[in-house]
């Protein structure tokens, strides 16, 4: 009974982190190196993630500042933030490279807190998921006489207090996003 709850609340946590880790990637108007996280560079054919190349840092609110500890790559890394289609463009002076952070438009903005919602929802599916999933282990238990059908209900009522603890920080990182990203 146990391994299954802490397998299930493992899970859970996983998924939170995966859903924190997809929306801070999201724009919110101000400058952050995640932005840059996802963004690879072909260095000497191995395909980079940026900061393994170079040193990413935020300059004010609105700047990020790149700075390529080989300098040769200068251009691979313009080339690489303009195809990486976040509506960045990069401005290069040969040796380091500033990246601007346009304002986000009330449309877009309103495009983005869609967008968190829509992953918050898919966050808690695979929450609910994980849930289903953890239940049916436990009926499966019962049925072969490891769990006594009393103890099987009390460790789906914890599961479910697991599921509603998730899901209400889910709805939590939600709004703190959508105020974020909604902030001008």
């Amino acid at each position: 009974m146990k391994p299954i709850i802490e397998d299930a609340t493992s899970r859970m946590d996983k998924s939170i982190n995966a859903f924190k880790s997809e929306i801070s990637k999201i724009r919110t108007g101000k400058a952050t190196t995640a932005l840059l996280d996802a963004i690879k560079i072909d260095y000497y054919g191995t395909q980079t993630p940026l900061n393994q190349v170079a040193n990413v840092s935020v300059l004010d609110s609105h700047t990020l500042s790149i700075t390529p500890w080989d300098k040769n790559i200068v251009n691979e890394i313009d080339k690489a933030i303009l195809t990486a289609d976040l509506g960045l463009n990069p401005v290069s002076d040969g040796t380091n490279i500033k990246v601007p952070i346009p304002p986000l438009t009330e449309e877009r903005r309103k495009e983005l807190v869609k967008l968190v919602k829509k992953f918050g929802e898919e966050c808690k599916i695979a929450i609910r998921n994980i849930r289903r999933d953890a239940n049916e282990h436990l009926r499966k238990a019962e049925k072969e006489k490891e769990l006594s059908e009393d103890l099987r209900h009390d460790a789906e009522n914890e599961v479910q207090k697991y599921t509603d603890e998730h899901i209400k920080k889910i709805d939590e990182i939600i709004k703190h996003k959508e105020a974020e990203i909604m902030e001008v």
